[in-house]
């Protein structure tokens, strides 16, 4: 950066799409393809953006690493490779698993470019003993073997591929963390209840509705709930009905008039409904 010899990036790698933040002694541009090394060895990375004065401080708690060299097209076809691989190192492993009478199955399988870990994604209704399938599968692959039992988001995150909006799943696409949504945030947006509607490839409620939920917190703390009674120029009044998004409220007077106002033409609030919160 600016004439200084090192450099630093957001780099993405792993199946999990784990976030780093990396040296390398060479400039790199988003997308770039690189063979970087992370805690767990040496593994291919995406170049996501160069850490700057901006955006350090969003960034200064990612893990550390640094980024080796560039992916040539030698790396990439030994990384696809990896990939297909995976597909039967899964199957062997669900086999091993069925053969010590273990209640547990195999999401998937993941080897790293530089061979030094194999990590097993599985589900599991209860926790499970694995330690003989540790010893096993350590014996048949010659490496570190790393058991990650999942959820149901994460199994999406690995295996989805797209949406109901018809666009990847954020999950498998960007998202690095997923934090739990809840019914709440639904309700607060108005969004139809209907759990099959809800619901995203994993069967919880959709990310998405945790986007816009701070605007739609921050919108409701302006405006009383329904079943408010409140006080305006034509008299107190009740609220019916609020849109959040409008900023309006539907009330009825006491002559049983119905009329939309803004919150700004409450003069105060008599007693409060239940929040929308």
């Amino acid at each position: 950066m600016n004439g200084q010899s090192t450099y630093r990036y957001v780099v993405r790698c792993g199946i999990n799409r784990s976030i780093f933040s990396m040296n390398s002694r060479s400039e790199h541009k988003r997308g770039d393809q690189v063979i970087a090394r992370s805690n767990r060895g040496l593994e291919l990375g995406e170049v996501l953006c160069e850490i700057t004065p901006q955006n350090e401080v969003a960034t200064e708690k990612l893990s550390g690493g640094s980024i080796q060299r560039p992916a040539g097209p030698n790396e990439l076809a030994t990384v696809a490779q990896l990939k297909q691989q995976a597909q039967v190192d899964a199957h062997d492993c669900q086999s091993l698993i069925d053969s010590l009478g273990l209640q547990m199955a195999v999401v998937d399988v993941e080897r790293i470019f530089g061979g030094e870990i194999v990590t097993i994604y599985f589900t599991a209704a209860e926790r499970v003993d694995f330690r003989e399938l540790v010893k096993k599968l350590a014996s048949k692959f010659q490496s570190r073997i790393e058991m990650r039992q999942i959820g149901a988001r994460d199994e999406a995150k690995l295996l989805g591929d797209y949406g109901d909006c018809g666009r990847p799943l954020c999950c498998s696409s960007y998202l690095h963390e997923m934090p739990p949504v809840t019914m709440r945030m639904a309700k607060l947006q108005k969004a139809t209840l209907d759990p099959n509607k809800l619901s995203g490839r994993c069967g919880r409620l959709k990310c998405c509705l945790r986007y816009e939920n701070d605007h739609y917190e921050e919108l409701a703390s302006k405006i009383p709930p329904p079943g408010s009674e409140i006080l305006t120029r034509e008299g107190k009044a009740r609220v019916l009905n609020v849109e959040l998004l409008a900023q309006q409220m539907l009330i009825a007077t006491e002559d049983n008039r119905r009329i939309l106002i803004s919150p700004d033409e409450c003069l105060s609030v008599i007693k409060r409904g239940a929040e929308l919160l």
